[in-house]
């Protein structure tokens, strides 16, 4: 079992090291002084590591075929104390959580900083692993500033962009110095909000491995921060300023280069869904050439003016509008600048074999509970459009494009 647990640890290790890597290679896609050899350092370390990433994931899946075995043939004797590290102790304790037994109820009545009930808290380790699987699906969270925080509630001070003044030139000797215009402040307080979903799950679940109830639960939390995170994403990412509906070319183009900072566009780029992506792939210039163009060091990104086009999947950014016009969303600019993520990374589960039709149905209902809350930090630095069908550049009379 340690040897699955080593493994599982560098796997995950692994996939972190693959997302920082790609991470790199974005940026020097986009930094000026793009570097040909640096690119190809980072991009044979990165495909390396895919290739470590996938290797450890088969033989993860080997060694718990292995312990499958081990286990059958132990006639699921319990683990000894010296194979209780923390992965397996809060497996235990779920298990015994779900059985009721007496010495959880300490754990299970205990009550966290918010005043409600904590119930069995996730390891730290353990929630690491989740985020970790939270980026495998289409998660908003990875583009946003995330703040791990420790307290219910508080505050945060933020420069707000602002045009600067330049000094004013005193042409009197003896003339009076004025005030500058300092830097804008604003304060941005956030309060921990508690969201929860549950799940159902067969009482056999209970005599399955610790790895594979492991990861399940891993997964089925996965999905529900996913989905949960998400929909404050975007909630907040609504409330931005919004650009009129887009219809051509052209006004993709005037959403790049007008709508945000020029200090903010470097770092800044275009977020769609399914939906919208697929009508942007089909958008031409004056000249016959896409719109949207893949890089060329890398196929799987594309690109519109040198700017990054993320592409979420519509079940989590949804279309707007009706069924025959819907209104595809188009957001620009530099989320990790608008929007924070205050994450107070105290996850907890509660399960009843009793409530909620568990006893009729010989279930075990699984209650989790995720405490964040998402707020909005400079919305001048991300706008929001909409389009349903954006039209071709038109050529001129002699031929050449228009603007």
């Amino acid at each position: 079992m340690n040897n699955i647990n080593k493994i599982n640890d560098a796997w995950i290790a692994s996939g972190q090291k693959v997302n920082d890597l790609n991470a790199k290679i974005n940026a020097a896609l986009l930094d000026e002084n793009f570097g040909t050899e640096e690119f190809k350092n980072l991009k044979n370390a990165r495909d390396t590591e895919v290739i470590r990433r996938d290797s450890l994931k088969d033989q993860l899946d080997v060694e718990r075929k292995v312990q499958e075995v081990v286990n059958a043939d132990s006639k699921g004797e319990p683990l000894n104390e010296n194979e209780k590290d923390l992965k397996n102790k809060f497996v235990q304790d779920f298990k015994d959580m779900v059985r009721h037994d007496p010495r959880m109820n300490a754990v299970t009545s205990a009550t966290g900083d918010d005043g409600h009930a904590a119930g069995l808290t996730i390891p730290a380790d353990i929630q690491t692993a989740i985020h970790v699987l939270v980026r495998q699906y289409a998660s908003l969270q990875e583009y946003v500033n995330i703040e791990s925080v420790s307290t219910p509630n508080g505050s945060r001070v933020y420069e707000k962009w602002s045009d600067i003044q330049p000094l004013v030139n005193l042409d009197d000797e003896s003339a009076t110095i004025g005030d500058n215009d300092d830097p804008k402040l604003m304060l941005i307080k956030y309060t921990i909000k508690r969201f929860a979903g549950i799940s159902t799950a067969t009482n056999t679940l209970l005599k399955d491995s610790a790895e594979n109830i492991l990861g399940w639960l891993s997964n089925w939390i996965a999905k529900k921060v996913v989905v949960t995170r998400n929909q404050a994403i975007i909630a907040v990412m609504n409330a931005v300023p919004k650009k009129p509906t887009l219809a051509n070319f052209d006004d993709i183009k005037d959403m790049m280069i007008t709508s945000v900072d020029p200090a903010i566009r470097s770092t800044s780029f275009f977020l769609t869904n399914t939906s919208g992506f697929a009508v942007l792939a089909k958008v031409k210039d004056a000249e016959g050439r896409y719109l949207m163009t893949n890089s060329v060091t890398n196929p799987e990104t594309y690109m519109i003016g040198g700017k990054a086009v993320i592409e979420i999947a519509d079940r989590w950014l949804p279309d707007t509008g009706t069924k025959d016009a819907p209104a595809h969303p188009l957001y620009f600019g530099d989320l990790k600048q608008a929007v924070t993520l205050f994450d107070r990374e105290n996850m907890s589960l509660y399960t009843t074999d009793v409530g909620g039709g568990a006893f009729e149905t010989d279930t075990t209902k699984i209650r989790v509970i995720d405490r964040f809350d998402v707020e909005a930090t400079d919305a001048e630095s991300f706008v929001a459009g909409s389009f349903t069908n954006i039209a071709d550049q038109l050529a001129t009379d002699s031929g050449t494009a228009s603007k």
